[in-house]
């Protein structure tokens, strides 16, 4: 068994705990994306796996065997870095079996494994070219090349796609996703990009400050995010959150009163001041006088199929709207009305930001109440 288990994991630098008592378990043959913004932990959560790091405190089990004092070459992982870390003065081929002479592998096998690993990624015809001659794109696949030829147990990727443009990032999501249903290794996959994570990731682990937020499925994340943090930090635009009191029944957003519905009225009960999450998708416009909210548009961007739009609210509060490119034609400066379902809202604790209702797996938040 090939899993890797987090028990009370941390990591000190001096007296400044940059990881906090990690507690989960990545299943063998599983594809775990670690996010998080610049300097959360990721990558050293990720070399303390890889046997870079040591462990200050707690256990790590790769396998059912604690690995705390085991050697990185002990531990049998792969390893793709984000500066590739290639030989220069060596070609494509020489530095994709550069690791399986050192293992010292018959010449057939080092020569299936490689051939086997550049028609995967249509490096064919790349063999005999220096690496400092390639571009970035095919840098990145030799690196990849040379991780898969190793055919370990365990696939670690440390944000290996931030040096490529958009369209190659795109290609490489796509191999490596492919890559690993294929080899069914147990994959760990660093990145601050949560289109990569959300594209990449069977689970997404979200980090903040050396401490996990969340672990769960892409789309349990981004419906159900445990905290207004992983609520900001997944989704393009972010999720609105907007603060708000509760008087009487009623959400007061700066002095306009929105009566909630009893369903809402009960899961909030004792609660006076609250944060409400509304996806952009979710924020409908419209020029009924009978909107919930109004709002004025400061700024929108058309890419075509989608048009995002920056509404401000009577007391400033910004909020962003997103819907299909031709739904409406709105210019800046526009008055519009505003308008979502409830089933759509989401209300975290204005003081601990946690999530204050996690609905079910095929439950509407709060019923099937309808404005």
């Amino acid at each position: 068994m090939h899993n890797i288990i987090f028990d009370n994991v941390s990591k000190s630098y001096g007296n400044k705990e940059v990881i906090k008592q990690l507690n989960f378990e990545i299943q063998e043959g599983e594809r775990v994306v670690f996010l998080g913004p610049s300097g959360c932990g990721k990558s050293t959560t990720l070399r303390l796996v890889a046997g870079f790091e040591d462990i200050t405190d707690g256990k790590l089990f790769m396998g059912g065997t604690c690995v705390n004092n085991m050697a990185p070459g002990k531990r049998n992982i792969a390893m793709v870095f984000q500066s590739y870390a290639l030989f220069p003065h060596m070609d494509v081929w020489e530095n994709i079996i550069f690791g399986l002479k050192i293992q010292k592998l018959g010449k057939k096998e080092i020569e299936k494994r490689a051939k086997d690993a550049l028609e995967m990624l249509h490096l064919d015809g790349f063999e005999q070219r220096l690496v400092k001659s390639l571009s970035g794109g095919q840098k990145q696949r030799v690196a990849l090349c040379r991780a898969i030829v190793k055919q370990s147990p365990y696939f670690l990727l440390d944000e290996p796609l931030s040096n490529l443009d958009a369209q190659l990032r795109q290609q490489a999501r796509q191999n490596l996703v492919r890559i690993h249903e294929i080899n069914k290794s147990t994959m760990i996959y660093v990145t601050h990009d949560q289109v990569e994570a959300m594209t990449v990731g069977q689970r997404i682990a979200v980090l903040r400050d050396g401490t996990l937020q969340q672990i769960a499925t892409p789309r349990e994340i981004y419906d159900n995010p445990s905290n207004a943090f992983v609520a900001s930090f997944i989704g393009s635009p972010a999720m609105n959150l907007i603060t708000a009191d509760i008087v009487d029944g009623h959400l007061f957003i700066g002095k306009v009163a929105v009566p909630l519905p009893d369903r809402i009225t009960a899961v909030l009960t004792g609660k006076h001041s609250v944060i409400v999450g509304i996806r952009p998708e979710n924020i409908h416009i419209t020029t009924d006088d009978r909107a919930m909210l109004k709002g004025s548009c400061r700024y929108t961007e058309n890419t075509g199929n989608l048009q995002t739009t920056q509404l401000y609210l009577a007391d400033g509060t910004a909020i962003f709207s997103q819907f299909a490119g031709e739904t409406y034609e709105i210019k800046a400066g526009e008055n519009v009305g505003i308008q979502f379902l409830w089933e759509n809202v989401l209300f975290f604790d204005r003081e601990t930001e946690i999530n204050l209702y996690v609905r079910e797996k095929g439950e509407n938040k709060y019923g099937n109440y309808r404005n």
